[in-house]
């Protein structure tokens, strides 16, 4: 789907409105907007910029989390939904969100949903953010979803940040082996090679794989770069296709160390949505469906998918959530508490506190199992490096 911008006039109201649509071409945009009940006046592709042009629009995390609770703090205090799009747009630092949250602000001016308004915007507002926006428009407490909304995005942004900021250490380990590796084989082994030429002294069989490993990287380092670039390309290539994300969602589930990780992470993730959705009044199938879509796992989707059939047969939750390979027990049984008592969006709040604490917990355990073994591994190939190099030497002097 392509972006345009457009200009065009509501028939009804007669005003003139800007604001971006997703077609597939022109044409469409044009019948898209007439459907709409505008009359487009101009319409022309927005111009992304290339690759550089989206990464410069592209719309953060912490952007959407900002807007999110300035919103519903203006909200919250009774000011009007245009009033205060308009004060969070003056205020909004981020170009690419001042924009989005203009074009907002013009379709709710021209008459339209606030849920549908954030629809238009897919890339940045999810099927859950759009959800918990039209069942508290629907309620007439926009404001709660809108602070649960933001409470919910701040963890899930501290979660996904304590999981890369314990994968940081060891890449950064892993660059420093890396670099040390290529010092030692471009400076210093290069040199044992001429003292061993000059004394017409045959090197090492390990020696003399190194001396190979450097002249190969001095002389045909653009193959060696070559390679690499198309094993990354061939490699993202392929994780885009449906057999690639079936594979990687696979291996997250599966994969020993990190599974359990995993897990956690997608029945926490599964279990506050839901809890969200179910306390602004969201159909338990909805709430299924949605808080499925939002583990970004399609094997995840999948489990939840043969639990939706099972709850629109008529089984309550906690035993549809039952024996399923990738669900953790805590979920079915804090769900059949929540049931019997009335309350299951508090239960399953609960069962997501639970998790996140446990992730938490896993996440530290897994980052200090991780550091020895990074130490060794440093340990050994550096070792042989420094044998590569230095063996040579002690042979030469033992010979003179």
């Amino acid at each position: 789907m392509r972006r345009f911008t457009y200009r065009a006039k509501d028939q009804k109201t007669g005003k003139s409105v800007k604001g971006v649509i997703q077609a597939e071409n022109e044409r469409t945009a044009g019948r898209l907007l007439l459907e709409q009940g505008y009359m487009p006046d101009k319409i022309a592709e927005e111009d992304a910029g290339g690759v550089l042009g989206k990464l410069a629009n592209k719309v953060t995390t912490k952007d959407r989390i900002t807007f999110t609770r300035q919103f519903a703090t203006l909200i919250g205090a009774g000011l009007p939904l245009s009033n205060s799009l308009r004060t969070v747009a003056e205020q909004t630092q981020s170009k690419p969100m001042k924009k989005i949250v203009e074009e907002v602000l013009a379709d709710v001016e021209a008459g339209r949903s606030l849920a549908d308004s954030f629809g238009k915007h897919p890339d940045v507002f999810g099927k859950v953010y759009l959800a918990l926006i039209a069942a508290g428009e629907m309620s007439g407490n926009l404001d709660v979803s809108l602070e649960r909304l933001s409470r919910q995005e701040e963890k899930d942004a501290d979660m996904m940040s304590a999981i890369k900021g314990a994968m940081t250490y060891p890449l950064i380990v892993l660059v420093v082996i890396l670099a040390v590796i290529v010092f030692m084989l471009i400076v210093v082994i290069p040199q044992v090679d001429d003292l061993y030429q000059s004394m017409g002294e045959e090197l090492p069989g390990i020696t003399q794989a190194m001396v190979n490993t450097a002249n190969f990287l001095m002389n045909q380092w653009y193959i060696l770069f070559g390679v690499i670039g198309l094993l990354v390309w061939a490699t993202v290539t392929f994780l885009k296709t449906k057999t690639g994300i079936r594979m990687m969602a696979n291996i997250k589930l599966n994969v020993p160390i990190f599974k359990s990780l995993f897990h956690r992470l997608y029945m926490s993730r599964f279990a506050r949505t839901a809890q969200m959705l179910l306390s602004t009044g969201v159909a338990m199938l909805d709430t299924i469906r949605i808080s499925a879509e939002a583990e970004n796992n399609v094997i995840m989707e999948e489990e939840f998918a043969l639990v939706s059939d099972k709850v629109k047969a008529g089984k309550p939750l906690s035993e549809s959530v039952k024996d399923r390979k990738y669900m953790l027990p805590l979920l079915g049984q804090m769900a059949s508490i929540g049931e019997e008592s009335g309350k299951i969006d508090d239960m399953l709040g609960k069962v997501a506190d639970t998790y996140e604490k446990e992730l938490d917990e896993k996440i530290a355990a897994i980052s200090t199992m991780i550091e020895p073994i990074l130490m060794v591994v440093m340990a050994l190939l550096v070792g042989g490096m420094m044998a590569a190099t230095l063996l040579p030497i002690y042979s030469l002097v033992n010979n003179i």
